[in-house]
């Protein structure tokens, strides 16, 4: 168990160590939402899991951290296959989504020293959130998290035909910005949003390899 002390110093430390990587001639930073602004990657897990058990599937947890950055719909079709289950992907989504609104969005907690990167540069780069959730349930997100008013541009599954690893929902959001993707910088958690970015032509950060050099350096 680490220590709310050395949480802090963790969190300082990772809070430079991304400010030092994101320096640059970047006019505007696209942030992930579900791992990376907001620690909530346990709850998701947990609702992929009760609904999958409420139709008597069993699914392994660590499967949806493997496809961490996928839209929902696509994580049901690999959990089809590797469980030989029928699950309707739209219905699996809205069940999961339904249930992740209702029970867990509201106790979601910042991810510290990303949430903090953001807010510090609020006004010197342009700011979008591109993820693969559904625009409602991101929109709440950022509400728990205190951040909706400082997000310029949203980007979420419904608004492009193909999600992330395609490049589409970050090109939109460059779009949107009226930033060339070369001047864009992804913050993300997982691989898929990773290849996104690269077919988009941004350069990108991962983050939870940020939290734990810093993990390592203060322990």
């Amino acid at each position: 168990m680490i220590s709310e002390t050395m949480t802090l110093a963790v969190q300082n430390q990772a809070l430079q160590a991304l400010k030092a990587q994101s320096e640059g001639d970047y006019l505007a930073f696209l942030y992930d939402c579900d791992g990376t602004l907001a620690d909530n990657m346990q709850a998701h897990k947990d609702t992929y899991v009760q609904v999958a058990a409420n139709e008597g599937v069993i699914i392994d947890p660590a499967l949806i951290d493997e496809l961490a950055g996928f839209p929902i719909p696509a994580v049901v079709v690999e959990i089809n296959k590797r469980y030989n289950s029928t699950f309707d992907p739209q219905e699996f989504t809205n069940l999961k989504s339904q249930l992740y609104y209702n029970e867990f969005i509201d106790r979601i907690k910042p991810v510290a020293f990303v949430v903090e990167h953001l807010k510090n540069h609020v006004g010197t780069v342009k700011i979008g959130v591109v993820s693969g959730g559904g625009t409602k349930m991101i929109q709440k997100t950022l509400e728990v998290l205190g951040i909706e008013d400082l997000v310029e541009v949203l980007v979420c599954a419904e608004d492009t035909a193909k999600g992330k690893p395609y490049p589409d929902p970050f090109l939109l959001a460059a779009e949107k910005l009226g930033v060339a993707p070369e001047a864009c910088l992804v913050f993300e958690d997982g691989a898929p949003g990773v290849m996104a970015a690269e077919a988009a032509g941004m350069k990108w950060i991962r983050i939870d390899k940020v939290l734990e050099e810093a993990l390592e350096k203060v322990g």
